[in-house]
């Protein structure tokens, strides 16, 4: 299996064939031709000495400075040098191998003035696995993801670090191992490799790809806890949900219905109680509503991801070329931080559904699910870890985009910030699987409580699933350990939900 990049039709689905199965992507023919004309116009511009942005000139506030042509290549040498200050811890692998990807597909527009070379370098250390070592901060999302694209730029000519073969290693290492020769930029190829805004919209991808995937999650661990509460399922009636009209409300409705649609640990209102607090009644509406943000996010960033972002751009083979804006992050920007909104909501009431499950006063469960009451403090302090997540979330969920900060002289006196809003959309991210894998642990001692046997077949399932991971809790143990197991396997979870489950994933 192969994806073909044409620079326009790149979807989050075939992204992630790349990134996590390791399937391979190739340049379409046409889309090489478009590269090859517009390269064609860089050259002629060159040696006519045209006054063009990053071409002939210098670059942000040195724009009014001319560079003569034998000087083109020393100044792309120079931009990529000068640009890498990145600080930090690098981005992970999978963000690294999303910006290779990325900066391939918007080259392969044909706006951008590359050679056919530079791209078929970005493609081979795609295919080849060789990931360039990103610091993750330095950007301010504007004037594209400078600091972080020019380290991804560093690896391509052979200079500074990459992940290979599971080791981190200096790029010639790694290349002399892959048999690959370093690229040598010349003019305008180090401009157009780094005025995008591939490592906001790298890092977002793979939060939306994880944070979809938590959302589902986020369902299925509900569940459970419906049946350790006994929750009253009218709440989920279809009427209900149809009434409002929101497809996504009525989707996650539809999905708990059916997880739980042969459970005998459920109720009807007026069995046990005539209704559930909001935290169970309400998650149609409150996931829902994040599903909501969900699709937002994704339509955004498939847009983002084929979409030219350097500048200059260059038109109808070289007859228009344009200095605009569209390194801007502004639209990734407030796209991540709605993304962290929605996924903080998910911890959020997931956080009030634990401490549902341990509180003594709001069920009839052993206190903290403790299996000795006093002597053991059983969840107690799993829900103190909790609290803890969603408290930080709610500060990492305070927008960058609201903030900018001038630079270059004031000539960029207005930047996105939306690298920061993506990396902390991934921590928020991280903090709600844990949350969760909490709600799952307390989740699956009631449901045990009250008896498996009596279980939907859907949650048996997953339970049996999960008790591989986090056994029974007889005593007290060291509860840290079950919360990072739990989240390793909600992180690459191997669950697999039948035909009718796939099908409602897909509504």
């Amino acid at each position: 299996m192969m994806v073909t990049l044409d620079g326009s039709s790149l979807t989050t689905a075939d992204a992630q064939r790349v990134l996590f199965d390791f399937e391979e992507a190739a340049a379409s023919a046409e889309s090489m031709d478009r590269v090859k004309k517009s390269r064609a116009a860089v050259e002629r511009m060159v040696q006519e000495e045209k006054t063009i942005y990053g071409i002939t000139t210098g670059f942000g506030k040195f724009s009014d400075v001319l560079i003569q042509k034998e000087d083109a290549a020393a100044l792309q040498l120079n931009l990529i040098l000068s640009h890498a200050c990145g600080v930090g811890d690098p981005f992970p692998e999978s963000v690294s191998r999303a910006m290779l990807l990325l900066r391939a597909n918007a080259l392969l527009k044909g706006f951008s003035g590359v050679r056919a070379e530079l791209i078929d370098q970005l493609l081979a250390y795609l295919n080849k696995r060789i990931h360039p070592v990103i610091p993750q901060q330095g950007s301010l999302g504007a004037s594209g993801d400078l600091a972080p694209l020019s380290h991804l730029a560093l690896a391509l000519i052979g200079q500074g670090e990459v992940f290979f073969e599971g080791t981190r290693m200096p790029t010639m290492a790694a290349l002399e191992k892959a048999r690959i020769e370093p690229v040598v930029l010349t003019s305008k190829e180090g401009l157009a490799l780094i005025n995008g805004t591939q490592a906001m919209t790298a890092m977002g991808l793979i939060a939306y790809i994880e944070a979809e995937k938590l959302a589902f999650q986020s369902e299925r661990i509900a569940s459970l806890t419906i049946e350790g509460l006994q929750g009253i399922m009218d709440a989920f009636d279809e009427d209900i949900h149809a009434a409002r009209g929101y497809q996504e409300q009525m989707d996650v409705a539809e999905r708990i219905r059916y997880y739980l649609s042969d459970s005998k640990l459920t109720t009807v209102q007026g069995e046990l109680r005539v209704q559930d607090a909001y935290s169970i009644r309400c998650i149609p509406q409150v996931h829902g509503a994040s599903w909501q943000t969900l699709a937002y996010v994704k339509e955004k960033l498939e847009i983002e991801m084929n979409a030219a972002t350097d500048n200059p751009l260059i038109f109808h083979d070289g007859s228009k070329i344009i200095s605009g804006g569209n390194f801007h992050g502004q639209p990734i920007a407030f796209a991540m931080d709605f993304l962290k909104i929605a996924a903080a909501e998910l911890a959020n009431i997931s956080e009030r559904r634990i401490e549902r499950l341990v509180n003594p006063q709001l069920n009839d469960l052993p206190p903290f699910l403790s299996p000795q009451p006093g002597l053991q403090s059983g969840a107690m302090i799993m829900q103190y870890a909790a609290a803890s997540l969603v408290s930080e979330n709610k500060t990492l969920a305070h927008p960058a985009s609201v903030d900018s900060i001038p630079s270059s002289a004031n000539q960029e006196d207005h930047v996105s910030m939306g690298t920061i809003a993506s990396r902390h959309a991934y921590q928020v991210i991280a903090n709600t699987r844990r949350v969760l894998a909490i709600e799952a642990i307390c989740a699956l001692q009631a449901v045990e409580y009250r008896g498996i046997e009596n279980a939907s077949t859907y949650t048996k399932q997953l339970f049996l699933e999960m008790r591989k991971i986090v056994p029974s809790i007889q005593e007290d143990r060291v509860f840290s350990y079950d919360i990072e197991h739990l989240n390793d396997w909600l992180k690459k979870e191997s669950f697999l939900p039948d035909q009718h489950h796939q099908k409602l994933m897909t509504n």
